[in-house]
């Protein structure tokens, strides 16, 4: 038959057709009415060829239906297509199948985000690592050239030679302990915070606040084995970032902190103890308690507190590393038998 503009549509659950045709009794108008046996939606969607109709009617509710017609008995003309037919079984599996591929699909989504997630905090820490390497790293390699060329007299003139790129490096450092802090890295916050806190006050108070304290030798060596320290542990991480494993930088990560250490926290001592005199002559940081008691209290005091808690935060600071230190290398115990 072929069909000219056919007349379809859905009313009150009844699928109504009408369509001028040339059939076997020739030039005629076709009709049917249907009425369906659930609730369908009233939108139906045809396709028009030259010898058939296809019209395509969804169900309101997606559920298994008896039958087609709300009549029991199926009309002569209505035959199934059984090469689209599913009957209750088949579309329980098809249902079961479609649901396990969007939650394959969920599970893609979400696997990838992770892992988005993961490769931007590999990223991010990568490059916080490497740009702290190259600002020790710099601090470094110009301490060491002007030690060669200019000998002792280098030593009264490193403040004002790598301050600004040591200031940098500190400020930087918090990152450190805001990353530990919320998890970012598996770094215990204690020894982050102790180690940035007591840098900051040494590079910002008891150095960066007098002039007098920037001309002395002392700075030199601060500056110098905080340097040589990060010039090993910085690189140690960004490579952990990739998943590289240089054993000899990983030992030195894990060694070179034994000697320089307690050499960084003596030169840190010595920086304290000849800054007191400086800051009792100056009066800086130093307040008046009020009325009635009126005591001066110089800054001096706490600077003579903080010398305790300097060699508590090494001892702080020296358990852990030793801790991670034997995790890396320490003895495997013997299997008694």
């Amino acid at each position: 038959m072929e069909n000219q503009n056919p007349a379809i549509s859905i009313a009150e659950n009844v699928l109504h057709f009408k369509a001028q045709g040339h059939g076997a009794k020739g030039d005629n108008v076709y009709e049917f009415h249907l009425e369906f046996l659930d609730p369908v939606k009233p939108e139906p969607v045809y396709k028009l060829t030259q010898r058939q109709v296809n019209i395509t009617v969804q169900k309101k509710v997606s559920q298994w239906w008896e039958r087609l017609t709300k009549q029991e008995k199926r009309p002569l003309f209505l035959a199934p297509d059984f090469d689209r037919w599913l009957d209750e079984s088949d579309a329980e599996m098809e249902l079961r199948a479609k649901e396990e591929e969007r939650l394959n699909k969920l599970r893609m989504e979400s696997e990838g985000s992770v892992e988005t997630l993961i490769n931007m905090k590999k990223g991010y820490l990568f490059m916080y690592n490497l740009v702290q390497f190259l600002g020790f790293s710099w601090m470094f390699v110009n301490m060491t050239v002007r030690f060669f060329i200019l000998g002792k007299e280098s030593f009264y003139d490193t403040f004002h030679s790598i301050a600004d790129m040591m200031y940098f490096c500190q400020m930087l450092a918090v990152v450190e302990a805001i990353n530990a802090a919320i998890g970012v890295t598996k770094s215990p916050v204690i020894p982050s915070v102790i180690q940035l806190f007591g840098r900051n006050f040494i590079l910002f108070i008891v150095i960066g606040t007098m002039e007098e304290m920037q001309n002395k030798a002392v700075v030199f060596f601060v500056f110098y084995l905080w340097s040589t320290i990060e010039i090993f542990r910085y690189p140690y991480y960004m490579l952990s970032c990739i998943d590289m494993d240089w054993k000899v930088l990983t030992w030195l990560r894990y060694t070179v902190w034994i000697p320089l250490y307690p050499l960084g926290c003596l030169a840190e001592a010595v920086s304290v103890i000849q800054s007191i005199p400086v800051f009792n002559e100056t009066g800086r940081f130093s307040f008046t308690l009020p009325y009635p008691m009126e005591i001066k209290v110089r800054f001096s005091f706490f600077l003579q507190i903080y010398l305790i808690m300097l060699f508590l935060g090494l001892y702080i600071n020296f358990r852990h590393l030793y801790k991670q230190r034997r995790r890396h290398y320490g003895q495997k115990k013997k299997k008694i038998h």
